[in-house]
């Protein structure tokens, strides 16, 4: 298997910072790039994903009444072409588009985007320009849903005056399976800020709810889905006034120097945990706030920066996005001229009004930076509360930890996306692989158990073949004793029937009985010598003259013959088959001597077609009529260690005659 270097993967995966997104069409190559990997870089990469997402923001997602954001008409065919367009304030370099789908809750697959295009092209062009210029697109092959995260869609740096959305195939709502196009938001980011958000929209179609939570000039407000839920930072409560605050509260701060303030984050107060909760998204949010920015600490100078009036609950967001022209200020004031008013009950029962503000976090921006971090507001009311300081107003934190930058918190919704999508890929691949080694290990324990088997087999084999040999080995001393021990006795009973008839003569008579002893002390060593024979180097390398030594010592004052066509291929031979060969022809000796009572013997060593013949025939009585054709038993057994075919035969001529056939 080619692997993927593990390190260029997880800088395809992981190397998108802050600043910068894997498209979708990286992510589908990164899946497929997954199934590259060894058991071991899949593990790590499984712990890597776990250890990246436990550091990404989560998808807490808002509840209760609210604006959603746009919706188009309806229509039965998907190919139905929808666009939106959004005019931006002037002409800005813009390198970035963020999509925020609009979420409906599905009863099987919990959360999901409704109405989210599934092909699309992103065009952006210049003031004046009609068309424009294709910046992105996506096909409906790639795997951008489901989703609940933004779509993160990197563009190339162009300096554009609008961006237009057009789907050219939709996606089904939900609840009546017809073909339309819903957003939540659509972002475009220069740089870190979001410069649609000073912008306007129109649309090809647009269908209006009636209660004003669908409506085209919703895709740029910033009040997103979400609720900024950060894994990084310490959890801390929104600031709420507890005491009597007046009829004008107000909040001022000093930037302790003078800068150009462009837009101003209201951060809206948690509703708690409960379910339902009890009070709307708007709590602590004036009806009427005014935002005035000032050069003198007396606001002799003063101006007014932002007007906000608030009707309802569609109004407002977890995150009042408030972008302004830009100001010089170095005092900021958040004026409640009508305060949210909280209806409620005293100790004794009875029936309540106060008057309230309150806010997570409150963010005044310079060009991206953050002014009021860390600042302490002054008030015009006693802000004094045994649990929610409003120094929390300043601290960068919410309820839910460190509050992100807008660009970066999308950024890490869409990573946490695209890892979770996957997540289920590595760990199918380590299933896969997972089986894959059973498996391999399986194969690998049948090897070692049929080598084991094997193993078993092949011992029994060689121990039955050891003890066969043990059995031949035996076999063979018998015969070499049996030969050996047999010549040896006959020769000492000729030489004394040979010493009786020389008594008369005793110089004849002390050679025959000198020979006898020498015979008697070689029968003595005959055991010793029958059990070394096949070891004894050199033995009868000079194969025809072993085979004249044996004829004169075995049958002594015969007439004996011996023809020689073969002492080539006999010294090619090994030594083990000459010995046989050797002892095979001693063994017919023997028994001419002993049965035939021939005066004369013939040996003749031939070859003819690749065979040895070896042939011993004699003049004597031959073999009797009930034996004929039967070969003695020790001829029968010599030949079988030859590997050979022995007849017998007497023929018309009188005698007897031995035939081995071995092959060479």
């Amino acid at each position: 298997m080619i692997l993927m270097p593990f390190k260029r993967l997880l800088c395809f995966a992981f190397c998108f910072g802050p600043g910068l997104a894997a498209s979708e069409k990286d992510l589908q190559s990164l899946n497929e790039s997954i199934h590259q990997l060894s058991l071991n870089e899949l593990e790590q990469r499984r712990v890597d994903i776990a250890d990246e997402l436990s550091r990404l923001a989560h998808y807490s997602l808002r509840s209760g009444v609210g604006s959603i954001g746009y919706r188009s008409m309806p229509h039965d065919n998907p190919d139905h072409a929808e666009w939106v367009e959004v005019k931006l304030e002037k002409e800005v370099l813009i390198d970035e588009i963020i999509l925020i789908p609009a979420i409906w809750r599905d009863a099987q697959n919990g959360f999901v985007a409704d109405g989210f295009p599934k092909e699309f092209k992103i065009i952006a062009g210049k003031k004046g320009e009609s068309k424009g210029d294709v910046v992105a697109s996506y096909s409906r092959e790639d795997p951008i849903l489901p989703r609940i995260a933004p779509l993160v869609v990197p563009i190339r740096r162009v300096e554009a005056a609008w961006i237009r959305l057009e789907a050219t195939h939709l996606s089904p709502r939900s609840y009546d399976n017809r073909y339309i196009l819903q957003l939540s938001e659509i972002m475009i980011f220069s740089g870190t800020e979001n410069v649609a958000i000073r912008g306007s929209t129109t649309t090809s179609s647009e269908q209006r709810a009636g209660s004003g939570a669908w409506h085209k000039d919703n895709l740029i407000k910033g009040f997103l889905p979400y609720l900024l839920d950060s894994a990084e930072g310490e959890s801390s409560l929104a600031y709420v006034s507890e005491n009597d605050i007046g009829n004008t509260p107000e909040i001022t701060f000093d930037l302790k120097a003078v800068y150009s303030i462009d837009s101003i984050y209201l951060h809206g107060v948690e509703q708690g945990d409960t379910v339902p909760q009890a009070f709307a998204g708007d709590f602590g949010v004036p009806r009427w706030l005014q935002i005035i920015g000032a050069t003198n600490p007396d606001f002799s100078d003063q101006e007014i920066l932002l007007d906000i009036k608030v009707e309802n609950s569609l109004d407002t967001a977890p995150i009042l996005m408030l972008p302004l022209q830009p100001r010089t200020s170095r005092f900021v004031k958040f004026v409640g001229r009508i305060p949210y008013k909280l209806q409620g009950f005293g100790e004794d029962g009875s029936e309540i009004s106060l008057n309230r503000i309150g806010f997570s976090e409150i963010e005044i921006f310079s060009m991206g930076k953050n002014l009021s971090r860390g600042k302490i507001p002054t008030t015009n009311f006693n802000e004094d509360s045994p649990n929610r300081s409003i120094l929390s107003l300043t601290d960068g934190n919410n309820l839910y930890g460190k509050i992100l930058p807008l660009h970066a918190w999308m950024h890490q919704l869409a990573k946490r996306h695209e890892l979770e999508a996957l997540q289920p890929v590595v760990e199918l691949a380590l299933t896969q692989g997972y089986n894959q080694q059973e498996s391999r290990l399986r194969l690998l324990s049948w090897a070692i158990a049929a080598l084991f088997a094997g193993t078993i087999i092949f011992i029994l084999i060689t121990r039955h073949l050891r003890q066969r040999a043990i059995f031949d080995l035996r076999n063979r001393i018998a015969a070499d004793l049996h030969d050996e021990l047999g010549a040896n006795l006959h020769a000492v009973s000729m030489l004394g029937e040979l010493a009786s008839k020389s008594k008369h003569d005793p110089e004849k008579m002390d050679g025959l009985i000198d020979r006898m002893r020498a015979l008697i002390q070689r029968t003595s060593k005959a055991v010793k010598y029958c059990t070394n024979i096949l070891e004894t180097p050199g033995l009868y390398e000079d194969f025809e003259d072993a085979m004249k030594r044996n004829a004169d010592r075995l049958l002594a004052d015969l007439d004996h013959e011996l023809v020689f066509e073969a002492s080539d291929i006999i010294a090619k031979m090994r030594s083990s088959r000459r010995i046989d060969l050797v002892l095979f022809y001693k063994e017919c000796l023997i028994n001419v001597i002993r049965h035939s009572g021939s005066t004369h013997v013939e040996t003749r060593l031939t070859t003819e077609d690749r065979n040895l013949h070896l042939q011993v025939s004699d003049n004597g009585r031959g073999f009797p009529e009930s034996e004929k054709s039967k070969v003695p038993t020790s001829l029968r057994r010599r030949a079988k260690l030859l590997d050979a075919k022995v007849t017998v035969t007497s023929p018309e001529s009188g005698g007897a005659q031995v035939h081995l056939i071995m092959k060479i």
